[in-house]
C-alpha cells in the first residue's frame, strides 16, 4: 500500500494554498478521487484519504515525466516509480483497466496544478 513517507510531491507546494486547491478540486472531481482510491485499493473511510490520493497522483505524474525523459533519472526515483506502477497494476486483469487508473491519476494531478496556479 502506498504510504506517504519522507518527501512527498506536495512538498513543492505551499501548504495552505494546496489545501485550498484540493478543496476546490474535490468539488468537481470527488468521483475521480473515489475511483482512483478504489483502483489502488486505498480505503476512503480514513482521515485525509483525499490528500493521500492527490499525493499519489502527483508522484505518478512526476514518475511519468522521469520515465519519458523529461526529467533526470535518479536511482531512488526509479524504485518509487516502479512501486507506484505496481500499486496501480495490482488486481487489474488487463492493460485497459490499468490505463484507466493511470489516466485518472493524470487528470487529478493536472487539474490540481491548474487550480493551484490560478491561485497565485
Amino acid at each position: 500500500m502506498y504510504i506517504v513517507q519522507g518527501s512527498s510531491a506536495l512538498d513543492k507546494y505551499d501548504l495552505k494554498k494546496s489545501h485550498q486547491a484540493l478543496k476546490m478540486l474535490l468539488i468537481d472531481r470527488s468521483n475521480e478521487f473515489r475511483i482512483f482510491a478504489q483502483g489502488i485499493g486505498y480505503p476512503i473511510n480514513t482521515n485525509n484519504w483525499e490528500l493521500i490520493v492527490l499525493n499519489f497522483c502527483l508522484d505518478f505524474v512526476d514518475c511519468f515525466n522521469v520515465m519519458s525523459g523529461e526529467n533526470s533519472l535518479d536511482h531512488n526515483q526509479i524504485h518509487k516509480c516502479m512501486t507506484l506502477i505496481r500499486q496501480i497494476a495490482r488486481g487489474k486483469s488487463n492493460m485497459t483497466e490499468m490505463t484507466h487508473i493511470e489516466n485518472t491519476a493524470y487528470l487529478i494531478a493536472e487539474d490540481f496544478k491548474s487550480i493551484y496556479k490560478r491561485m497565485e
